[in-house]
């Protein structure tokens, strides 16, 4: 049996490592360094493994089979978009299968990956909350692009069943949960249903993994064209009420927003807030704000919270 000592929950953004600010009074200056804070005091807790749980940007999954979860349970490595770590990560692979086991268990299908590319979406998070430590991940990635989303209610009870099977499966050590998506956040569409999208992203989308580095390279272009804008929609309002709603340990609200809902008070990019929802229910406990920064030069608002048991 594990033990799950807390969790981290905070927004990436490829400006985090892009745009870094020069000092604290600079957009994202108060998140970063609340982060760093943060960081400090998981390095005193001792993790002994962490599950990261987070979206992927067209690095690693396709439209050619897109999956609603996907684990990691033997190798991951890093793509090393926008500045993030590149290369390999290390996994927790025990501990990965008895993930897979209690929640397959508890009735959820997920996809497994032997070799997993993760991006920005899971590597910035870790590495901030980790600061360089060597801690062995189990790498969770939910889809929070396009059909198929995981409905924000699926997302709440795969939650409980994961910190279920971190309590009640094999292994031993304290795990702490890590919760990587950025708050409200408006993007262009990812939906290939969408005939406003440009052919040439369409087939990137779904024909992707033909050419990984070049689509990526393309992409991260028009990405740092976005970065710096002063006037960019965060929507900081609905990000408070969020985080309030995760204070109190109720997240239902959330949830009865519906997709439609959700992207109308979030964008596009609130979607990723489903990985707040699955950590959220795994730990079962209040989140505890401690950052809110709304940043548009980054197109996020950035959100820090964390709970911690102590024993």
């Amino acid at each position: 049996m594990s033990e799950i000592i807390g969790m981290v929950a905070l927004s990436h953004s490829p400006f985090a490592t892009l745009l870094p600010p020069a000092d604290p009074e600079q957009p994202g200056g108060r998140f970063l360094t609340e982060a760093a804070r943060l960081s400090r005091a998981v390095a005193r807790l001792a993790p002994d493994a962490v599950v990261v749980i987070g979206p992927d940007h067209f690095h690693g999954n396709f439209y050619d089979a897109m999956p609603p979860f996907l684990l990691g349970v033997e190798h991951a490595t890093g793509f090393g978009d926008f500045g993030s770590r590149s290369g390999p990560l290390p996994v927790a692979g025990e501990l990965a299968w008895s993930v897979y086991d209690g929640l397959t268990r508890a009735g959820f299908d997920l996809s497994l990956s032997y070799s997993l590319t993760v991006d920005h979406g899971l590597v910035q998070s870790y590495e901030m909350v980790c600061a360089g430590a060597e801690i062995p991940m189990v790498p969770l990635v939910v889809n929070t692009a396009a059909p198929p989303l995981p409905t924000m209610e699926r997302c709440i009870g795969f939650g409980r069943a994961l910190g279920d099977a971190l309590r009640d499966g094999g292994g031993t050590g304290r795990v702490l949960v890590i919760a990587s998506g950025g708050l409200s956040h408006w993007l262009p569409s990812n939906d290939p249903r969408d005939p406003a999208m440009a052919e040439e992203r369409r087939h990137a989308v779904i024909h992707g993994r033909e050419a990984p580095r070049a689509f990526s390279v393309e992409r991260e272009h028009r990405v740092r064209e976005m970065g710096g804008n002063r006037h960019a929609h965060v929507n900081s309002g609905w990000d408070r009420w969020f985080l309030k709603q995760l204070g109190t340990g109720e997240s239902r609200p959330i949830a009865a927003l519906g997709d439609a809902g959700l992207e109308e008070q979030a964008g596009s990019g609130g979607h990723e807030i489903r990985t707040w929802l699955v950590g959220h229910a795994a730990v079962q406990a209040p989140l505890v704000w401690t950052a809110y920064e709304p940043v548009p030069e980054w197109i996020t608002g950035m959100g820090l919270g964390a709970t911690f048991e102590v024993r």
